[in-house]
Parts: C-alpha cells; structure tokens; sequence
C-alpha cells in the first residue's frame, strides 16, 4: 500500500512539473512566433522572380514520449478515442520546429519561406518489449528568398 501511495505522489509531482513546464514553452513560442511575424511563409512550390540565390532553411526538433503521456495513451488505446495528449506534444514540436527554421532565415536577411514542408520520424526503440525511452523528430525545411 506504501509503494501505491507513494507512485501516486510521485505522478502527481511529474503532472504538476510537466504542465507547468509545457505552459512556459507555450508562452515561449507565442513570444517568438510574434517576433518573427514579419517572414512570408508559404508553401507554394514556385520562387517568386528575385535577383538573389534561394537558400535551403531547416528546422528540427526532437521530443520525448515521458511516462505518464505513455500511461495515459496506453489506457486511451484500450478504450478508443483521441490521444489529445500527444497531440498537443506534436503540435508544439511542429511549432518549435518552424520556429528553429524562420530563425535561421531570418538570421540570413530573408523576408519569404517557400515551400515549406514537414517530416517525421520516430527515434528510439520500435520494440514493444523494450518499453524505454523513445520519442520523435520533426523536421521543417523550406527555401528562403529575400
């Protein structure tokens, strides 16, 4: 009964820790999306007519699937329904991951991002037995005019 009580504090820290954590980086990247408002973003596959060289812009990420989102999820599967949970996980990491690429074109003087597209990957164990660690990359590259 000991152990049961104290697993039970010790997810309620890591729930507590966790949100309070993902709010700060929710405030975060409202901070720098305001910040770098002023990019063109597009995913047009045709360059606009300008003088200057294109230049390839990317963006990566690499975000980790932590215990309880994995517990939760686990018990969503068992009875249907939407994973909200790693949705919004998917949904920072895609942010953070434009974010990381408009920096990159803004620190190069462009002013548009064309073409601009995303990847996915999962890193970690692909093993349902090794229930370890794991986690996923996003990747967002596009082509930066001036």
């Amino acid at each position: 009964m000991l152990g049961f009580g104290i697993s039970a504090i010790l997810l309620l820290v890591g729930v507590y820790f966790g949100t309070r954590a993902q709010k700060q980086h929710i405030a975060n990247l409202e901070s720098r999306e305001a910040a770098l408002s002023h990019i063109i973003v597009t995913n047009l596959k045709t360059l606009p007519a300008t003088g200057n060289p294109p230049q390839l812009v990317t963006g990566s990420v690499v975000i980790a699937f932590d215990y309880f989102r994995r517990f939760i999820a686990t018990f969503v599967m068992l009875v249907g329904g939407r994973i909200t949970m790693y949705e919004e996980m998917l949904d920072r990491a895609r942010r953070e991951a434009l974010l990381r690429l408009l920096e990159q074109a803004d620190a190069a003087g462009s002013r548009e991002v064309h073409n601009v597209r995303f990847e996915f990957s999962r890193v970690g164990s692909s093993s349902q037995k090794a229930n370890i660690g794991g986690g996923a990359e996003l990747l967002a590259y596009g082509t930066a005019v001036l």
